[in-house]
C-alpha cells in the first residue's frame, strides 16, 4: 500500500517487488524492470510504463486507466479484472497474458502482440486492434462491440 503519487521511477530495477495496493497514480516507470512483480490492485491511473518489462508481473484488478503501456513487454503477465480503459498498449507485448475480464474499453492496442491471450469475457468495446496478433487467442464471452481489427 506504499503512497508512490507522481514518483519518478524511470529505468528502475523493481524486479519481484510487492506493490500490492500501491498508489503510484502518474508514476513515471519508463523502462523499468517490473518482472514478476506483484501489483495485484494497484492504483496505476495515467502511469508511464513505455518500455516497461512486466513479463510475469500480477496485475489483477489493477487501476491502469489511460496508463502508457506503448512497447511494453507484458508477456505471461496476470491481468484478470485489470482497469486498461483508455490504456496505450500500442506495440505492447501481450503474448500468453492472462486478460480475463479485464476492462480495455477504448484501449488503443495497434500492433499488440495477443497471441494465445486469454481475454475471455474481456471488455474491448471500442478498442482499437488494427494490427494486432492474435492467433491463439481466447475471445470467448468477449464484448467486442464497435471494436476496430482492420481499417481495410
Amino acid at each position: 500500500g506504499a503512497f508512490l503519487k507522481g514518483a519518478f521511477l524511470k529505468g528502475a530495477d523493481l524486479r519481484g517487488a510487492d506493490l500490492r495496493g500501491a498508489f503510484l497514480k502518474g508514476a513515471d516507470l519508463r523502462g523499468a524492470d517490473l518482472e514478476g512483480a506483484f501489483l495485484g490492485g494497484a492504483d496505476l491511473r495515467g502511469a508511464d510504463l513505455r518500455n516497461a518489462d512486466l513479463r510475469g508481473a500480477n496485475l489483477g484488478v489493477a487501476n491502469l486507466r489511460v496508463a502508457n503501456l506503448r512497447d511494453a513487454d507484458l508477456e505471461g503477465a496476470f491481468l484478470k479484472f485489470a482497469d486498461l480503459r483508455v490504456a496505450n498498449l500500442r506495440d505492447a507485448d501481450l503474448e500468453g497474458a492472462f486478460l480475463e475480464g479485464a476492462f480495455l474499453g477504448g484501449a488503443d492496442l495497434r500492433n499488440a502482440d495477443l497471441r494465445g491471450a486469454d481475454l475471455r469475457n474481456a471488455d474491448l468495446r471500442n478498442a482499437d486492434l488494427e494490427g494486432a496478433f492474435l492467433k491463439g487467442a481466447d475471445l470467448r464471452g468477449a464484448n467486442v462491440e464497435g471494436t476496430i481489427l482492420d481499417k481495410d
